[in-house]
């Protein structure tokens, strides 16, 4: 008769393969998915040069234009979670990604600042939700030991779109227009079509909850709900309705504050590389500017799950978020002091790596807080206000350029401020993080 000491290792086991099964049904279309997030809502960097010139908008017009994606994707942040919580991921996720495919390939008829302003609102608005809901869903299906792992595969997305769709991109604009589009035209019509197809495809692919899927025995539903449910305590299994507490949860808004300086760090970089990068190599944006874009991304590419494994393995998600969101602070100041593009490649692909990684094991941090409604809700808040990141970045950064008459002033205003996140990361993880509803209990 075995003891209870011989069956966890065999239940471990079994869970073991369990969510690797889980991960390769799963995780490959997610991962696509989020690439093609990224790519619509930054290839913008691409044609800066393109637009200013075709439509004649100036840098402000354009650093506005960028960053306003983000004031539609706040407001409509918070309910698309709650859908989804409601809906499904399967459905939900779809409509997300088949929307603003469309809104993408709509970039086409941008004329004017007015015309680009209302798009770029419109990309944020369709693509709310999309990312705090990917997050969400993956608390559905991955117990909080695999879910760094899990995290880790999503942000691969990132990488991955920009070492093929830099390149891509950059194909795309040297091409010579035909059918009446210009070059910079048909990169909006490619890859918003792409998105419209693999949003088509999600609805048929994803499942919503172990439950729901057929390609689990019951065996394996029962085994994986069974871990899900030791996760949570018995008070996070029902909905409470101290929910709404979360827009005034202190630690909440601390978690808001540091994804807010991830964000700057990240659009400060993207919104800008491809121009900075011409302007090293003396030629315009194109094939060569677009090879040259994809090398910090196969460095994370082939970081980032070796980083968010040894995180899961030595549950150390706190300090290893703190290393990296220090890289990525520290490449970008130290960016900006380059003139040589070998030593810019260095410095930027640092930063890349760690404004990159950071975000899987960040992830981890309000996911364990949070459960439940209260997770899609907390999610929700920290996606949507943290996002608005991207707004600032751009505009900040013209904003100081302009002022102190330099384009590397900007970038250490923006470094310094992820300064600020490490120290706010810092302290939270020094205080260590019970759960939501034990933080409600004790009064906190």
């Amino acid at each position: 008769m075995q003891t209870i000491r011989e069956k966890m290792p065999v239940a471990h086991s079994q869970l073991t393969k369990l969510i690797r099964k889980v991960k390769f049904r799963l995780l490959p279309l997610i991962v696509l998915m989020f690439s093609l997030a990224m790519l619509d809502r930054s290839n913008i960097g691409f044609v800066k040069h393109y637009i200013e010139i075709d439509i004649g908008i100036s840098a402000s017009v354009y650093a506005l234009g960028a960053g306003i994606f983000f004031i539609g994707y706040a407001l409509f942040e918070v309910p698309s979670n709650m859908i989804l919580h409601k809906v499904g991921a399967r459905l939900w996720l779809s409509r997300i990604m088949v929307t603003w495919g469309l809104v993408s390939i709509a970039m086409i008829f941008v004329h004017d600042q007015t015309s680009f302003y209302i798009l770029r609102f419109l990309l944020g608005a369709t693509e709310a939700g999309f990312s705090p809901g990917v997050i969400l869903f993956l608390t559905y299906w991955f117990p909080k030991t695999y879910r760094g792992q899990a995290y880790g595969w999503y942000y691969l997305g990132v990488p991955i779109a920009f070492v093929i769709g830099g390149p891509f991109s950059g194909w795309l604009l040297d091409s010579s227009y035909t059918f009446g589009f210009k070059n910079w035209q048909w990169m909006f019509i490619v890859q918003g079509t792409l998105t419209v197809v693999v949003g088509i495809i999600a609805f048929f692919v994803l499942v919503s909850k172990p439950d729901q899927a057929k390609w689990l025995t019951q065996h394996e539903k029962r085994l994986l709900n069974q871990a899900l449910a030791k996760d949570q305590s018995p008070q996070d299994q029902t909905e409470n309705s101290n929910n709404q507490r979360v827009f005034t949860d202190w630690r909440v808004w601390r978690f808001v504050f540091i994804y807010f300086t991830i964000q700057m760090s990240v659009y400060g970089v993207l919104f800008y590389l491809p121009s900075k990068l011409a302007e090293l190599l003396n030629i315009h944006v194109g094939l060569t500017v677009g090879y040259y874009s994809a090398i910090p991304w196969i460095c994370t590419l082939f970081l980032l799950p070796i980083i968010t494994r040894i995180a899961d393995k030595k549950a150390n998600w706190n300090s290893m978020a703190i290393l990296m969101l220090s890289c990525a602070v520290v490449g970008i100041g130290l960016s900006t002091q380059m003139t040589h593009i070998f030593q810019f490649m260095l410095m930027i692909s640092l930063a890349v790596v760690g404004f990159i990684v950071v975000q899987p094991l960040f992830w981890h941090l309000p996911t364990q807080y949070l459960s439940g409604r209260a997770a899609a809700i907390g999610t929700a808040l920290i996606g949507s206000v943290g996002n608005l990141g991207g707004f600032v970045a751009p505009n900040l950064k013209n904003w100081v350029d302009q002022m102190w008459n330099n384009d590397v002033a900007g970038l250490t205003v923006l470094a310094i401020i992820g300064f600020i996140g490490v120290i706010f990361l810092f302290s939270l993880t020094r205080e260590g993080l019970t759960t939501y509803e034990e933080a409600i209990r004790k009064g906190k």
